[in-house]
């Protein structure tokens, strides 16, 4: 019988979880604030947005909005972020992305103090997650990394494979493998032979960008398939990286779209800015 990783209930797990640390955080009087930054109107970005103040919400930390025009320079932003950084009230940083083309994202997210990056973009953070120190871990992997923990999922020792080298999912994913005990490969566009390479997976993270691409011939019999694409089909549904009909049979456990991987990203980011007041917190 194939488990369907339930990533809502997962992710409302967490929440609780961070719902009850805050509280008890207010009680010795610390407050955590999210300064939430968002250049334009894009309508992906704006429900993003406003599932991340929901969230704050929830669990009891404060969101400080930010919306400036589509046309704003780069470095009005660029001055925001810095204001955000001297703000003391404020632990957390993020800029929504994309920002338009006129922005330099690098540069954006190389502005953010280090200490606020809850996001996890940071050249300092993703250094700190390759050498295991403490820091703040990119949103979606470190999300995956806990709906395997929790579906029971043992990654020590199994072979994974995942399908996507993005600074944003593939290569800290395979990075939070590793730190796991995972023997992990790493799988692009240029890759040899790749539906026999993902055929020899135990775990397989789909982080492709293309509607159902994996199908059944790339999953082996008994594997923990993880699927991190989101698309619309041609009836506008929405879908994943993989054939969910055609791969489900042949898992042992495997993550539906929507309601895998999605609602994981917004509860390790509210994760992150607990851990913020934690680490760097006065």
């Amino acid at each position: 019988m194939t488990q369907i990783i339930d990533g809502k209930k997962i992710s409302a797990e967490i929440k609780d979880e961070l719902k009850q640390e805050v509280a008890a955080m207010k009680a010795e009087r610390k407050e955590i604030a999210l300064a939430v930054i968002q250049v334009g109107e894009d309508p992906a970005s704006s429900v993003y947005v406003r599932n991340k103040k929901k969230a704050c919400e929830y669990i009891g930390i404060k969101s400080v909005s930010y919306e400036i025009p589509e046309d704003s320079t780069q470095q009005e932003l660029l001055d925001l972020v810095e204001k955000c950084n001297k703000d003391p009230e404020i632990n957390g940083i993020l800029v929504q992305l994309p920002l338009p083309e006129h922005m330099d994202e690098d540069a954006v997210i190389h502005a953010i103090d280090p200490k606020k990056d809850v996001d996890g973009f940071h050249p300092v953070s993703v250094g700190n997650m390759m050498i295991g120190n403490d820091g703040f871990l990119p949103c979606t992997p470190a999300g995956i990394i806990e709906l395997l923990k929790r579906s029971g999922v043992e990654i020590s020792g199994k072979e994974c494979v995942v399908v996507g080298r993005s600074n944003i999912v593939g290569k800290p994913m395979s990075m939070l493998l590793l730190r796991e005990n995972g023997t992990v490969t790493i799988c692009h566009s240029r890759t040899r032979n790749l539906r026999e390479v993902c055929s020899r997976a135990d775990i397989l993270v789909a982080a492709v960008g293309r509607p159902k691409f994996i199908d059944a011939s790339y999953v082996k019999q008994g594997a923990v398939v993880i699927d991190v694409g989101i698309h619309r089909n041609e009836h506008n549904k929405l879908c994943g990286d993989v054939d969910f009909d055609a791969v489900k049979e042949k898992t042992s456990a495997i993550t539906p779209v929507p309601g895998g991987v999605g609602p994981m990203t917004i509860a390790m980011l509210m994760k992150n800015c607990v851990q913020s007041k934690k680490l760097f917190g006065e």
